[in-house]
């Protein structure tokens, strides 16, 4: 398995410094977090876009992922969604990152079978330029839909190649799901893994891999035994949580607990 952090724990930082700390620290790939705050994101220009490319291909670095906040279940218009995830696409095509990151987002206002149905339509209609632009749609476990038979209850409505899930393995923990149920639920579609670890259910802050109650081992253990072979993305919520310790100083022993894990399951 390849080993990537997302750029949501570097909040802000010039991709020329991500990039660095990938190849400092050893990892493989990177995950871009496409916000206007932050230095990759829809609104750059076709030279700009350009540049990043470059600078990704120079690097050696890999991107992942582009990480965007599209609700393909919300309530509202389907044009304005379809028009956010259609811009996610195109920047991840002009940068060569294989897959969005898309979230369910339903809410309240409708009940669980109209938001399935919701984003099981757009994801439908979607998945067609995602064919044309050669990225693929991954709808994270999140929100929702945090685990991955929710997950499974809108993919199983698309059954296109080109839509597939993200499991995020705190919203699976959190939602109750065991990893063998997650990774039963989402293995046909899966696209990568964020991993992370968090304090208790309670205090979601961040912490260095190990050092809380998330069943990583177990994952990885699945994964393993499963013959996949992946990605697996740190995704540290520093943004989110300004007391948390900056990421670059957990860099090297994040990735030394996700080398032992994958060891240990081999």
């Amino acid at each position: 398995m390849k080993l990537a952090f997302s750029t949501l724990g570097v909040p802000g930082l010039p991709l020329r410094d991500v990039l660095g700390l990938a190849t400092a620290h050893g990892y493989h790939g990177v995950e871009l977090r496409a916000h206007p705050e932050e230095p990759v994101h829809p609104g750059l220009t076709p030279d700009e876009r350009a540049a990043v490319a470059a600078e990704l291909r120079a690097s050696g670095i890999e991107p992942l992922g582009v990480a965007g906040y599209a609700r393909l279940a919300a309530p509202g218009d389907d044009e304005a969604v379809l028009a956010e995830v259609r811009g996610l696409l195109q920047l991840a095509r002009d940068l060569g990152a294989p897959y969005i990151r898309v979230f369910p987002g339903g809410g309240d206002e409708q009940s669980p079978e109209e938001a399935d149905a919701t984003a099981a339509r757009r994801l439908g209609t979607a998945a067609e330029y995602a064919a044309e632009v050669g990225v693929r749609i991954l709808l994270e476990t999140h929100d929702s839909h945090r685990t991955g038979a929710d997950a499974m209850r809108v993919l199983g409505l698309v059954g296109h190649r080109q839509v597939g899930a993200l499991w995020d393995v705190m919203h699976t923990w959190l939602g109750g799901e065991e990893p063998s149920e997650s990774y039963l639920a989402l293995a046909p579609h899966l696209g990568y893994v964020q991993v992370k670890d968090i304090a208790s259910a309670d205090d979601t802050t961040p912490l260095p891999l190990g050092a809380g109650v998330l069943p990583l081992g177990e994952c990885v253990e699945v994964l393993s035994r499963e013959g996949w072979d992946g990605w697996l993305c740190w995704e540290y919520e520093k943004r989110w949580y300004e007391e948390a310790e900056p990421l670059p100083g957990l860099l090297d022993a994040g990735r030394a607990h996700l080398v032992r894990l994958l060891n240990e399951s081999a």
